[in-house]
Order: structure tokens, then C-alpha cells, then sequence
């Protein structure tokens, strides 16, 4: 079982890509114009909840998207600057040398597109997280990680990781089986936690679909993807074809 973490010093890294390259894989679905609007809708969201977290001493966002870096710094998150593009991975581990030069001693690392994020279950899942040990340094405490597995239990939508460098993220196709190897091979403890809020990342025009069904279950969550997806446009994206 988990101990409570409340006083492990905790931040957030929130890799955002420019929205003219995000969700390509939509393409047969969902037009250039409106997929860079949902793609900043979620990515709003997403760091609305993540803004509302008591348990976040501080919050990352990692990008080279002017619009985004504007919003999050609007809501405290520092920004750091994205210029390579080299994938998720990459951005996140500059957000975790930020991290650890703050003297924060756990990341959770999340995606921009998990929009129904709820802040509560959030709460929770951080509050599950290991507590610090009295009498012993951070650098003699056993690493652990936690892999918050997609609905298909083979990406990653969610990465706890205590210290922040305990393991190096890897993240992308197959993603859940290569952090249980990295934290295997680390030593740490390692964990797995079905988060249902993110649960659901939104690649395809399966998984659009897909979030049209839990949005309509639910009222308060994702808000400005709701507005997004309710529009009455060319079709609506609410109700797109989950082919593609």
C-alpha cells in the first residue's frame, strides 16, 4: 500500500507541441483548422485541472506554442522553451532538469490530451503517492514510479516518478511495457494505477468518439473541448465517424 505524500515537494511537466503538427492521425476525421482547435481546447483543460491540484507545488509547461505558453503562465505554470521538437520524451526531461534544479523531489508527467482529467481524481492519485521518510535524505529513499496505463494498457497517460530522475521517460507506442522495464532496471518500486479520468487520450477518430460518450456522462469536466466538440460546424465533432 501507499503511504500518504503530503509533504513530498511534487510538480507537474505538461509537454505541449505546436498545434499545426498536433494530431495528425485525425486527418481522415477531423480537418487541419479544427484539429488545431481541439488539440488547444484539450490542452486547456488539461492544464486547468492540473492549475486546481492543492497537492502541485509547481507546474511545467514545456512548449514552443506562443498561445499555450501565454495561458499557462496566466495560470503560474512556468514555461520552458521547446526549440528542439524532439518528441514528448524530450520535452519532458527538460522539464525534469527545471525540476530538479527547484529541489522538487517528484514529477508527475501528463499529456495535453486528456481533456476529461478530473482534478479530483488527480487529487487522489497524488495523495496515494509514497510520503517522505523522516530521518533519511531524498537521495537514500527508495525511487519509486507509477504508470497511469491508457484505456489500452500499453500507452502511458500518466508518469509519477520520485526523484524526478529516477528513470528516463519513454514515451509513445508501447510506452506502459518499456516504464516497467526502466523502473525494473532502476531498482525502484513500481506501481500501476488505472486513473479513469486519464484513461482516454485522444489520438484517432476512435478516440474522439469515445469522448463524445464519457463528456455525455458527465457535466462539469473538459469544458472547453465540450465547446469545441459541440460546435455546430462541418459536421460537428461530436458527431464525427470513429472510423480513422
Amino acid at each position: 500500500m501507499w503511504g500518504y505524500a503530503l509533504s513530498v515537494r511534487t510538480a507537474a511537466i505538461l509537454p505541449v507541441k505546436r498545434f499545426f503538427a498536433a494530431k495528425q492521425r485525425l486527418g481522415a476525421s477531423v480537418g487541419e483548422e479544427a484539429r488545431a482547435e481541439l488539440a488547444r481546447a484539450m490542452v486547456a483543460d488539461v492544464l486547468g485541472a492540473l492549475a486546481r491540484s492543492a497537492s502541485l507545488q509547481l507546474l511545467i509547461v514545456v512548449t514552443d506554442e506562443p498561445s499555450v505558453a501565454m495561458a499557462a503562465r496566466e495560470q503560474g505554470a512556468v514555461v520552458l522553451a521547446d526549440t528542439a521538437d524532439a518528441g514528448q520524451s524530450a520535452a519532458v526531461e527538460i522539464g525534469v532538469r527545471h525540476a530538479l534544479a527547484e529541489g522538487i523531489e517528484r514529477v508527475l508527467c501528463v499529456p495535453g490530451d486528456c481533456p476529461a482529467l478530473d482534478p479530483r481524481e488527480l487529487e487522489r492519485l497524488l495523495r496515494r503517492g509514497r510520503s517522505s521518510s523522516e530521518g533519511r535524505s531524498r537521495g537514500a529513499a527508495k525511487a519509486e514510479v507509477v504508470i497511469v496505463p491508457d484505456r489500452h494498457g500499453t500507452g502511458t497517460n500518466g508518469l509519477l516518478i520520485t526523484p524526478p530522475d529516477a528513470i528516463r521517460p519513454s514515451f509513445g507506442p508501447g510506452s506502459a511495457a518499456r516504464h516497467r522495464a526502466l523502473a525494473r532496471a532502476a531498482g525502484a518500486s513500481l506501481h500501476l494505477e488505472r486513473v479513469p479520468s486519464l484513461l482516454l487520450d485522444i489520438d484517432t477518430g476512435e478516440d474522439l468518439a469515445a469522448l463524445r460518450e464519457r463528456l455525455a456522462g458527465t457535466g462539469t469536466s473538459a469544458m472547453q473541448t465540450r465547446a469545441v466538440l459541440g460546435r455546430g460546424e462541418r459536421p460537428p465533432l461530436l458527431s464525427i465517424s470513429s472510423s480513422g
